[in-house]
C-alpha cells in the first residue's frame, strides 16, 4: 500500500530481490498512515488492477521467482498462487494479508507460507491460520507482532522481528 519507499528498497537490497511490483509506478506518495495509504490504494488502484500488474510481471520473468508480499501485497499474491505455475513462481512468502480471509477458496499451486499477526481487527486470525495451514502447499502461522510489522512506515513497525525475518528469507532462497 505504501509504494515503493525507501524502506522497501533497503529491504530488497538486503533480500538481493531484482523486481519490486509497485502500485503506483515509482512515485513515492509519501503517506501519513496505513489508513490513507489503504484507502488510497483502494480508491485509485484496487486489489484487481494490482493483481493484473504483478501477474504481467511474472509472466514476462524469465527466470523462475519467489514472491514477497506485504499487506494488500501478500493477498495479491495469494490470490495469483491458483493461476500461476510453478513454472513461473518457486514459492511465496506473504506477511499480514488481512484480505486472504475473502479468497480462502484459493487452492495454491505453489508452495506459500502464510505469516499472520497475532491479532486483526474484526476477524480471528487464529482461526483463518488454522483452516489454511491445512491446504495443500500451504504453510501458515501467527506471529507475536502487529500487521505492519515488517514496515518502517508502519506504526507497528519491529525492528527485531524485522532482522529475524530478513534472516528467514535469505536462509530460505
Amino acid at each position: 500500500m505504501f509504494g515503493k519507499t525507501p524502506a522497501l528498497i533497503n529491504l530488497s537490497e538486503q533480500l538481493k530481490a531484482d523486481v519490486i511490483v509497485d502500485p503506483y509506478g515509482g512515485i513515492d506518495m509519501e503517506f501519513n498512515s496505513e489508513t490513507e495509504a489503504y484507502s488510497h490504494f483502494i480508491k485509485n488502484v484496487g486489489l484487481d488492477a494490482y493483481l493484473a500488474k504483478l501477474l504481467n510481471v511474472i509472466e514476462t520473468e524469465a527466470s523462475i521467482c519467489t514472491l514477497i508480499g506485504f499487506s494488500v501485497g501478500a493477498s495479491i499474491v495469494w490470490k495469483i498462487s491458483e493461476q500461476v505455475s510453478t513454472n513461473s513462481v518457486k514459492q511465496a512468502v506473504c506477511y499480514y494479508g488481512s484480505q486472504i480471509r475473502h479468497f480462502s477458496g484459493v487452492k495454491p499451486r505453489f508452495k506459500i507460507e502464510l505469516v499472520f499477526p497475532k491479532s486483526e481487527p474484526g476477524f480471528n486470525v487464529s482461526a483463518l491460520q488454522a483452516e489454511l495451514a491445512k491446504k495443500h502447499n500451504v504453510k501458515a502461522f501467527n506471529v507475536d507482532y502487529l500487521h505492519g510489522f515488517m514496515n518502517y512506515h508502519s506504526n507497528n513497525y519491529n525492528h527485531s522481528a524485522y532482522q529475524e525475518q530478513i534472516r528467514r528469507l535469505n536462509d530460505s532462497q
